[in-house]
């Protein structure tokens, strides 16, 4: 009988039997050896998401996404919503084929009545490494459904690792900013002219990059202004010319030309003196929304 053979006997007899340590107390949910799947659900630069299905109780996802900071977070989704905010400790378990290596505390979680249950920055982090090390991160808590009765909910890190490098790659890749650091943005052009100065030029490419990574931008929203330099309706066409422009940028990402709407304002609505040449710079506009709320 060769070594994978011997240790997928011993896990199930093992997860049968229950019948030492820690794991003789609780009823625990976690995928046994044949059942245990790691998979990289998403994997684009602005989300990386690592899921594992918990047979019996739910799903739990290991969740980076694009952002100027290291993120990271664990989410618990059970197949029944939590029934009320209570306490979990999450342990750092051994597997069954590794006798007398000892539980570790990790953290306390809350759970949180109705939600999924977090587990965030630091700690996740932890979770993942210790998963990398063979063993099993386990929330042990008190099952409402189960009449109270002490409860764990674990992760197996059979198969784990091979899927944690595609994980740590798609990290790697991700955009150094997020959603909400650009789902607003004001650009500015160079005088009477349709060309963006180098910062706005700049800024573009980042929406853009950001858009193109992202299938839920559901609405993009542009509106254009000038200063006051030149004839009201000259004005209003120059804006108009700018807008269509940036427009054609975005239906050349993929965008549906129904999900992106422009209006050119012309010198309607300054923002500071027309008088200046400074005022006049920061006039000469246009701002950029992004919006998923149509999918």
């Amino acid at each position: 009988m060769n070594r994978r053979a011997d240790v997928r006997i011993i896990f199930l007899v093992a997860g049968l039997t229950l019948c030492t340590g820690t794991w003789a107390q609780p009823r625990t949910y976690m995928a046994n050896m044949e059942q245990s799947l790691w998979r990289l659900t998403s994997d684009s630069a602005v989300e990386c998401r690592l899921e594992h299905p918990i047979p019996g109780f739910g799903a739990g996802a290991f969740i980076s996404r694009a952002s100027k900071n290291i993120n990271l977070v664990f989410a618990l989704t059970p197949l029944k919503a939590m029934a009320r905010t209570q306490s979990a400790a999450l342990k750092s378990e051994p597997p069954q084929w590794q006798p007398g290596r000892t539980s570790r505390h990790l953290t306390k979680v809350t759970f949180y009545q109705q939600f999924d249950a977090m587990v965030e920055q630091q700690s996740a982090w932890v979770m993942l490494d210790e998963l990398s090390e063979g063993r099993w991160p386990t929330f042990y808590f008190d099952d409402w459904y189960r009449n109270d009765q002490t409860t764990g909910v674990g992760l197996s890190s059979v198969n784990f690792r091979a899927r944690y490098a595609a994980f740590l790659d798609c990290q790697a890749n991700l955009l150094p900013y997020s959603f909400e650091d650009i789902a607003f943005s004001v650009l500015n052009y160079v005088n009477n002219n349709d060309e963006l100065t180098a910062h706005s030029s700049q800024r573009l490419a980042m929406i853009a990059d950001y858009v193109k990574a992202d299938p839920n931008i559901g609405e993009v929203v542009i509106n254009t202004y000038t200063d006051s330099f030149g004839t009201a309706y000259h004005n209003k066409q120059l804006s108009v010319r700018r807008a269509e422009a940036i427009k054609e940028q975005f239906m050349a990402l993929g965008l549906p030309e129904g999900a992106i709407s422009l209006e050119g304002h012309g010198e309607r609505r300054p923002v500071a003196d027309n008088h200046t040449p400074e005022g006049r710079d920061t006039n000469r506009r246009v701002v950029i929304s992004l919006g998923r709320d149509r999918l």
